[in-house]
């Protein structure tokens, strides 16, 4: 796979991180993302910290910014069948470039699986043509990413993981060999926030 966000963030074994929710009382909500010996890798603010519903920056170890996301709303979100989040990095320069897009159907009936949230890396590819989808149910933790060939790409569990028993405020994220990191944790932030969890207002 071609990083999407860095190969920095490639592995060539598969990694195993712990998601730890962080309360709206305390740092304005968001997650951390640490890997076995509890050394933060990743961080997510969502609205508690930034202060507008529907977007969140995905940080780096030293607090840098490495993805704005954001939900489309508005008049398109009325007129449209999903509802779409995007996920951009910014070039030397400061401008955004897309990294991906995520389709999440909108259902009037409760729905207890995320079948049907797609993702794609590639601006110009339709409404059917899709690199990841996620199966499985978030807000339970028994969540996966796979590829659009089958092939899994993410686990997101609440089993006892890298050496940590797991409360409810912590999940792991098993991530395969070669797969992006950061654009895993991107996909989890935007999950978090489209159920309700701590990085939504």
């Amino acid at each position: 796979m071609v990083p999407l966000v860095s190969k920095l963030y490639c592995s060539s074994t598969e990694v195993v991180y712990v998601v730890r929710k962080r309360p709206h009382v305390i740092n304005g909500g968001g997650f951390v993302v640490t890997n076995c010996d509890q050394k933060v890798v990743f961080s997510v603010d969502g609205c508690g910290i930034l202060g507008k519903a529907e977007e969140l920056i995905l940080r780096d170890e030293r607090r840098n910014a490495l993805l704005l996301i954001r939900g489309k709303g508005g008049i398109f979100e009325a007129l449209s069948f999903n509802k779409i989040w995007n996920a951009y990095r910014y070039d030397f320069q400061g401008s955004k470039k897309l990294v991906f897009s995520l389709r999440k159907p909108k259902s009037c009936l409760p729905v207890d699986k995320d079948t049907g949230i797609r993702i794609t890396t590639k601006p110009n590819l339709g409404k059917k043509d899709w690199d990841f989808e996620i199966s499985g149910y978030f807000p339970g933790k028994e969540s996966s990413i796979i590829d659009s060939q089958g092939n899994l790409v993410a686990q997101i569990g609440k089993n006892k993981k890298a050496g940590v028993l797991l409360s409810k405020d912590l999940y792991y994220v098993s991530i395969k060999p070669g797969i992006d990191q950061a654009f895993v944790v991107g996909v989890i932030a935007i999950l978090d926030n489209i159920y309700g969890e701590s990085t939504s207002c």
